[in-house]
């Protein structure tokens, strides 16, 4: 772990505070018009999930911890474990379900991005890619006339994940959808 002043501090910088890891998600150096300047900055927790706000003097040091995204494809789960395959050297982890975030979106095949801490070697967390490729398992028909400005409907992907569509797309088509909010983007290509 390396020392790091406020004013190095970016968003997605992972810092150790007390044992726990947490990622700057927002950060604003303050200069007062009385008194000493501070940065206001805005935490993720990275392991336990939790969400602080951190007040730190100008100037002050802070713990950063490096860390590395691996592309992964993601083979199966057994309930426990999901196990995924490095695509260069076909080594195969198993990670804690605790540690992988929008199971939903995760298909059996696909690559996937793992954060190692690359201080120790260890995996941090387990997400999909920002977006991906799913066929429409489940839909209702739409139907025409149904409204006056489009609409959308439920539909189940392969993943499992729900996402709203709009009411042309059909079971069996494949469409682009943004794992971060969940939201159609458009029909695959």
């Amino acid at each position: 772990m390396s020392k790091v002043s406020t004013s190095d501090f970016r968003n997605g910088m992972v810092l150790d505070l007390d044992g726990e890891l947490y990622s700057i998600t927002e950060f604003q150096h303050v200069k007062p018009g009385k008194g000493p300047a501070f940065v206001r900055t805005k935490l993720k927790g990275i392991v336990n999930d939790k969400n602080i706000d951190k007040t730190w003097r100008s100037g002050e040091n802070a713990e950063a911890v490096r860390v590395e995204t691996r592309e992964y494809q993601y083979l199966y789960n057994d309930g426990e474990l999901y196990y995924l395959m490095h695509t260069d050297t076909y080594e195969q982890i198993p990670v804690n379900a605790s540690q992988v975030e929008r199971k939903g979106f995760l298909i059996d095949g696909q690559n996937c991005v793992v954060v190692v801490n690359a201080d120790e070697e260890s995996v941090l967390y387990v997400e999909p890619k920002d977006h991906i490729e799913a066929t429409v398992e489940q839909t209702d028909p739409g139907v025409r006339g149904d409204t006056a400005q489009g609409g959308s409907k439920p539909a189940t992907l392969e993943s499992g994940a729900t996402v709203q569509v709009p009411l042309f797309i059909n079971e069996g088509e494949k469409i682009r959808v943004d794992t971060r909010t969940g939201e159609y983007i458009e029909r695959a290509k």
